[in-house]
């Protein structure tokens, strides 16, 4: 089972769960613990291979790793402490496995904030796939994570979240990376059926005006689903949450303190 943690509020009966992002961890989520343990229980956990499950998980299991398997590792944390129903945060990549769960577990969901998100790969990004699939057995991950974290972060306020990135891919085992890179096998027709398909789930987006990878097709597919909202945040990047943590906390609180009352 996946390692996490929980804060529990005195009198809310209200779940929120953090879903954090490839190569990243539960500690990412530092900006935010403190805000919003005042108003829900939280539910903070690392994602196989990453932070505290890394060693749980290096040597249990060799399979190529699914949207589907990783979705099912938090759906049975949430088994575990007895959570009917939750609402979930999530950064990049992390917003995909948040996305799979409201395919699978729809009752589960009561509502996605996704910063960052990853809607569609534009052709800047699928190149970049395409250079990391080459490379990925050449060079040293660290080198290609690195490479990805300034192209997709390249600003200099973008600069603490994209150390704070890197470092956490430093923790991560060669193997584990590459297991997790060829997920991205499996992006473009799940991302696809995700933007065709409005699952009828309070969502907001939280996009940094400075996330020209993935923003675009935001802007898009809050116009297509009437079930989402987008909040575009200045002099952000990719990761919202560490960017303008006050703006990202403040924002998420209240959109899900509404769906709460």
């Amino acid at each position: 089972m996946l390692h996490y943690s929980t804060y529990l509020h005195p009198t809310s009966k209200a779940w929120v769960t953090f879903v954090h992002g490839a190569g990243g961890s539960s500690s990412i989520w530092f900006k935010q613990l403190r805000e919003f343990s005042k108003h829900f229980n939280v539910l903070l956990l690392d994602l196989r291979g990453h932070g505290k499950s890394r060693m749980q998980f290096s040597n249990v299991f060799k399979k190529k790793y699914t949207f589907d398997v990783l979705a099912e590792d938090i759906i049975a944390v949430l088994d575990k402490e007895q959570i009917k129903n939750s609402h979930f945060v999530g950064i990049s990549l992390g917003t995909i496995l948040i996305r799979q769960i409201g395919e699978m577990y729809p009752k589960r969901v009561q509502s996605m904030v996704m910063a960052g998100a990853i809607m569609k790969l534009n052709v800047r990004s699928q190149i970049l796939m395409y250079f990391g699939n080459i490379c990925k057995s050449i060079i040293p991950y660290l080198w290609l994570y690195r490479l990805f974290a300034y192209i997709i972060m390249p600003k200099k306020n973008h600069k603490e979240s994209r150390l704070l990135f890197v470092g956490e891919a430093k923790k991560l085992y060669k193997k584990e990376f590459l297991r997790w890179y060829r997920l991205t096998a499996e992006l473009n027709p799940l991302l696809q059926l995700f933007r065709q398909v409005d699952i009828k789930i309070p969502t907001l987006y939280l996009m940094g005006d400075e996330d020209y990878m993935f923003l675009p097709s935001i802007k898009k597919l809050a116009v297509d689903h009437s079930s989402a909202k987008l909040l575009i945040v200045s002099q952000s990047g990719h990761v919202v949450n560490v960017d303008q943590p006050e703006k990202f906390n403040n924002s998420s609180i209240e959109f899900i303190r509404k769906i709460e009352n």
